[in-house]
């Protein structure tokens, strides 16, 4: 039998196959849910990723918060510029909704026609186009309805921020971000904390101090006009508003004291600023992410002018987005957490609330509760037992299996401010994490240089916790583990954190934890064995290992490393609790604490 004919007939079909594929290539960026729109011929909100990411470990080097808010600033925004600008063009050309949000290297782009998404996808530097959904925020429990009481909340009075009061640390000097629903920026409780407030005038001014994120209704708010008029705040709001009650409340628990007896506020010598980043509790990633933005560098109310000079100390987000309600794409979570490692990188603290999914365990499942660069807070109750509600450990969505949450708060029956100048208490981890953002306020304004040491305070409020031991086995030894998947590393000590921080002074060779070197530590936590990976070994000469109290335990050099290496420690004899790795080389320094049980 002949098979030369038969072969060759392959032979021509062969390129023309392959080219076939290559002309699709472009289909496989897009996520599956938007190709199917696209092939119904229906436009998508997307969000447009690229390839390139900024190279931000620079900023270890820099001095201060106000220099490595600058350094991560100015890298983002020329890798945007220059990576972003054939998709800008093509999105503005079409005259659809286009937002750079340069933070993540990412295009939120509104309404993309078939033709435009695939135009966008053929772009070499375009990695991915993802869908930006309408996610609704689970709503606080709303308990009761509270009238003016004369006293300190008994949340404030249990982590013993009036003892630090006492001592003359009430925040002064720090300002406090707040990505939420909005602000009632005029209830007493607030107004004489806003940034934007000039109390001796009466003057407010709301440039660089508030932003407005939502630029349209939710179509899931059941509006058939699509009347911006539904909304209270409207679009585009000039003047904080609140069309919810959630960010008012999460707000007056930061900083919120009338000066007539409702205390109810940790940090009441600290300013606040604050972005909507939901409609009426409905929230998109576009959305939480240009929040992240404004806080990196704060604009004008035209969104223009930014100042990397004005971005807050520490940000407050007590919202997260489950998988259940509608983050179910691992890349837009990604973005998340690019977005929060490049806050950390720039000096500033973000406080995530962990979720209200428990009592089960492995409930610490929505972003970006469940990062690992997030400081995640559960919610404790009076008694200092945890909620029912607070979400626990470990995570599995990512198998990582790390634990959360970080450190647990009061967060059950929490009264504080809502719009309208009332009061009203609240329960939800989304009403922990205020106390813990009003903590750092605290620690900041007793110690200013930890200003942009995001790792160290990181390590002085989990240090200074009250350790606690959960009932429930969350795959941490019954419970008993410290610190373990219920409570973290225990319920924060405002005065015990203070005290570690008055302690605290810079290092001679300054230690940060870099958020985007490839440097990983696993299990963790450990047991018999950690390992320690180093994708980029040649740029480290040393390696210490210490205790949490500072004791140097070993050292090793590692100047013989090639360029990705895994170190094996046996750590079956060593007592449980926290260690740290430190890691250095000719140009910088960074720290990876892991934890024996």
């Amino acid at each position: 039998m002949n098979y030369l004919p038969r072969f060759l007939a392959l032979l021509l079909l062969a390129p023309l196959t392959l080219s076939a594929q290559h002309a699709d290539a472009w289909r496989n960026k897009i996520a599956p849910e938007i190709r199917t729109a696209l092939d119904r011929g229906a436009s998508s909100d997307v969000l447009v990723c690229f390839r390139e990411k900024a190279d931000l470990r620079g900023a270890i080097s820099c001095t201060g918060k106000k220099a490595k808010t600058r350094f991560v600033y100015d890298a983002l925004l020329k890798t945007a510029a220059r990576t972003q600008a054939r998709a800008l063009a093509l999105a503005r050309a079409e005259n659809v909704g286009v937002n750079t949000l340069f933070l993540v290297n990412s295009l939120s782009v509104d309404q993309a026609s078939p033709e435009l998404l695939r135009r966008l996808a053929e772009l070499p530097e375009v990695e991915a186009i993802r869908p930006d959904p309408w996610i609704e925020m689970p709503a606080p429990i709303r308990e009761i309805t509270a009238g003016q009481r004369n006293g300190v909340e008994w949340g404030v009075e249990r982590i013993q921020a009036p003892t630090v009061w006492a001592m003359g640390y009430t925040g002064q000097g720090i300002t406090v971000g707040g990505a939420d629903t909005g602000y009632d920026w005029l209830h007493p409780a607030l107004l004489p904390h806003y940034r934007g407030y000039n109390p001796a005038t009466g003057a407010a001014n709301h440039h660089y101090n508030w932003h407005d994120a939502i630029h349209e209704l939710s179509p899931l708010n059941g509006d058939p006009t699509n009347d911006p008029l539904n909304n209270p705040c409207g679009l585009n709001a000039p003047a904080p508003c609140d069309d919810h009650n959630h960010g008012t409340h999460t707000a007056g628990t930061m900083t919120g004291d009338d000066g007539q007896g409702n205390q109810i506020g940790v940090a009441p010598g600290a300013s606040w600023i604050g972005c909507r980043n939901m409609e009426r509790g409905w929230g998109r990633p576009s959305s939480y992410l240009e929040c992240f933005q404004w806080f990196l560098a704060p604009t004008d109310l035209n969104n223009e002018n930014a100042d990397p000079d004005k971005a807050p100390d520490v940000i407050n987000n007590s919202w997260y987005c489950a998988d259940i309600e509608g983050c179910t794409d691992l890349a837009v979570n990604e973005l998340l957490r690019q977005a929060v490692i490049a806050l950390k990188s720039a000096g500033m603290f973000v406080v995530v609330s962990n979720g209200n999914a428990g009592p089960n365990c492995a409930t610490t499942d929505g972003p970006p509760a469940y990062f690992e660069e997030s400081f995640s807070i559960g919610a404790t109750r009076s008694n200092d037992t945890i909620a029912g509600f607070s979400s626990r450990g470990p995570v599995l969505i990512d198998s990582s299996l790390r634990t959360k949450p970080n450190v647990t708060a009061p967060g059950q029956g929490v009264r504080s401010c809502i719009r309208n100048g009332e009061y009203a208490s609240f329960s939800g981890t989304s009403m922990a994490g205020p106390h813990v953002a009003g903590l750092v306020a605290l620690v900041l304004s007793a110690q200013p240089l930890l200003a942009g040491e995001v790792e160290a305070l990181e390590t002085i409020i989990e240090e200074s916790a009250i350790p606690t031991i959960g009932l429930a086995d969350c795959s941490d030894n019954n419970g008993a583990a410290y610190p373990n998947n219920t409570y973290g590393f225990g319920r924060v000590d405002a005065l015990a954190a203070v005290n570690l921080a008055l302690a605290w002074s810079p290092p001679s060779n300054t230690v940060t934890q870099d958020p985007t070197a490839k440097v990983r530590v696993y299990p963790n936590p450990a047991n018999d064995q950690v390992f320690l990976e180093l994708q980029h070994g040649q740029a480290f000469r040393q390696m210490e290992c210490l205790s949490a109290e500072g004791r140097l335990l070993f050292r090793t050099d590692l100047e013989a490393l090639t360029e990705r290496e895994t170190i094996r420690i046996d750590i079956r004899n060593w007592p449980d609790g926290l260690y740290i790795f430190r890691l250095s080389g000719s140009e910088e320094t960074l720290s990876r604490k892991f934890f024996k049980n």
